[in-house]
């Protein structure tokens, strides 16, 4: 007989089915794909490094000590001429505010695209099911053609200005929320929907009533992080010429000595912006997820 507080009799093998035995097999198989994961990464970051330095103008490691020279050079200037900063920060408010228009303008109009995608394409929701692979791939085209290759060729097409950030912010936005609101969406509760079925519901109305109310907080929450990263990129496509603080600041940076103190205060302007918009929101989607 078997004295359980010993575990088996001597000369048994311990069985391989066990609890133990499996979670001391499925610890090693983890251990041993982490080894595999961690080789792999460091061969990876080994070889771009090789051809990065292979394909650099001048050797990195050599210039690597001159890695602070530009942004002390810009420090020291900006705190020589510190009084300007704060006339400097006001003088560039107008070209924050076409910033965030840019911003909220993409933000609104993604969201309402990504809203509608989303039900489209979304398993046991969509209108027509046969659409949802094509409409997936679509999203998927979006989200990976970054914002700063469509602006240029807007810019191209159009010229200058905040029209084409707005475009193609709007583009990546419908591209990245499509595909976060269609998962959202498949974890809803379909009794609404089969309840507003049962009545003769249009499918329009089944989304609004039944499926909406529930993914809405979510919803929000994605949209107001999506706006904090709309406002950082259409700062970047200032650089290419599609206007805002970002094109202020390329101007700043291209007349080199003697400009860095508008560089700092630009920086500035952007910085507390972003911590402002960053906490505002932040705030907006607690009280969204937790209901209140």
């Amino acid at each position: 007989m078997v004295d359980i507080a010993f575990g088996p009799e001597p000369g048994k093998r311990p069985d391989a089915t066990a609890p133990g035995a499996a979670y001391l097999a499925a610890t090693r198989r983890k251990r041993l794909y982490g080894g595999l994961l961690l080789i792999f990464f460091v061969a990876t970051m080994a070889s771009g490094f090789l051809v990065a330095q292979d394909r650099n103008a001048g050797d990195f490691l050599e210039g690597l000590h001159r890695l602070d020279d530009f942004p002390a050079e810009v420090l020291s200037e900006a705190w020589e001429k510190r009084a300007n900063l704060p006339g400097l920060m006001w003088a560039n408010v107008d070209s924050l505010i076409e910033t965030i228009n840019i911003a909220a303008v993409s933000t609104l109009l993604g969201v309402l695209g990504a809203a509608f995608l989303s039900l489209l394409m979304t398993r046991g929701l969509a209108r027509w099911p046969r659409l949802i692979p094509v409409l997936r791939r679509v999203t998927d085209a979006m989200r990976a053609i970054p914002e700063i290759v469509i602006a240029l060729v807007l810019i191209y097409i159009l010229g200058g200005g905040p029209i084409p950030a707005m475009i193609a912010i709007t583009i990546h936005t419908m591209g990245v929320l499509g595909k976060l609101f269609s998962e959202v969406a498949e974890n809803a509760d379909l009794k609404p929907v089969e309840g507003l079925t049962s009545v003769g519901a249009s499918w329009g109305q089944k989304m609004w009533f039944g499926i909406i109310p529930q993914v809405a907080p979510n919803w929000l929450s994605y949209a107001l992080l999506r706006f904090e990263i709309n406002v950082r990129a259409s700062a970047i496509l200032g650089f290419v010429g599609a206007g805002g603080i970002g094109y202020e600041l390329k101007i700043a940076m291209q007349w080199g000595g003697g400009r860095y103190d508008q560089v700092v205060a630009i920086f500035l302007l952007l910085f507390l912006t972003i911590v402002a918009i960053d906490r505002l929101s932040d705030r907006w989607r607690t009280r969204l997820v937790q209901g209140n």
